[in-house]
């Protein structure tokens, strides 16, 4: 099994109805702009798919939904993001069973397990199964860091192909890519840091903001990649204020908002979330409201095809 880690991987949300459940048609819209926009990847159960409150059986119907949309025409890959060895070797085991691509793994979460540990459960699960698998390396929010020396370790396991880079150090690209040369794909996770990331040499960009903004979000990592930075830099330079929405702790709810503003989902989040409301949703909606008033004209060429 293999996955080109390569382009615009979006993290999508899971879309929920009023009555709590999965809304599927909500989510095949989704899926079907980030395809048309040109997504390499569809990445479901991770933050932004609120994987913590989702059953292990709503796992397994959102990854055979996903696997069932996509028919192919972008990699599928479900986020494991547990608590137990044992529970990420079973969601392995469902990945491969009802379809996926390949892994997203996080470090163990609550326990913070230190190196030999960590190292021990990435290793558990690569050796469980054939599926590629990107280590997110994401200290920030989950307080374990994948050092040098642990991506070294690693490095043995044929299948541990791909970094999602979230240190929110960009310097970090050019250390991996010193030290690792072309072992580990690296792709960018931190949308803010996208473009810095990407002129360095980052060969994917796992999204967030993607999922209300796919076009655009493709058009700067194509442009990027073709050499025509001047372009890239002004659509990012626009979208940036919304960008910025992925680096709070409620990016689940702003960018639901803003898929909501562009007609890609809606404002449904499970509890303990709830949707936003008074001033705070009055000044998310302005900044969202405001990107799309003044939305770039993209350059042809730029979206939908081959970077």
């Amino acid at each position: 099994m293999s996955v080109i880690w390569k382009g615009v991987f979006p993290a999508v949300t899971t879309k929920f109805n009023d009555n709590d459940e999965m809304d599927f048609a909500a989510f095949d819209k989704n899926i079907e702009a980030q395809l048309e926009a040109g997504a390499k990847g569809i990445i479901i159960g991770g933050s932004l798919g609120e994987a913590s409150v989702l059953s292990d059986t709503e796992k397994i119907e959102l990854l055979k939904q996903t696997v069932k949309t996509v028919n192919k025409r972008a990699y599928v890959i479900l986020n494991i993001a547990e608590q137990t060895t044992k529970a990420a070797l079973l969601c392995a085991e469902n990945a491969l069973k009802y379809g996926a691509d390949g892994l997203m793994m996080l470090p163990p979460l609550r326990y913070l397990a230190d190196k030999h540990e960590t190292l021990e459960y990435f290793a558990a699960v690569a050796k469980s199964t054939p599926l590629p698998i990107m280590i997110y390396n994401n200290p920030y929010d989950y307080k374990i860091e994948v050092t040098l020396d642990m991506f070294e370790e690693l490095s043995k396991y044929e299948n541990i192909q791909a970094v999602k880079e979230s240190t929110r150090d960009v310097s970090n690209v050019t250390r991996m890519i010193n030290k690792f040369g072309d072992r580990f794909k690296l792709m960018t996770g931190v949308d803010t840091l996208a473009l810095e990331s990407i002129f360095m040499g980052a060969h994917g960009w796992v999204a967030g903001l993607v999922d209300a903004f796919p076009r655009e979000t493709v058009a700067i990592f194509n442009l990027a990649k073709q050499g025509r930075h001047e372009e890239a830099l002004k659509i990012y330079r626009w979208f940036l204020p919304v960008l910025e929405l992925d680096i709070h702790p409620k990016l689940v709810q702003y960018i639901k908002l803003a898929e909501t503003q562009t007609g890609l989902g809606t404002e449904n989040v499970r509890a303990p979330r709830l949707p936003l409301v008074g001033e705070e949703r009055t000044r998310i909606l302005a900044i969202i409201d405001n990107a799309i008033a003044n939305r770039p004209e993209l350059p042809a060429g730029s979206w939908g095809v081959e970077a």
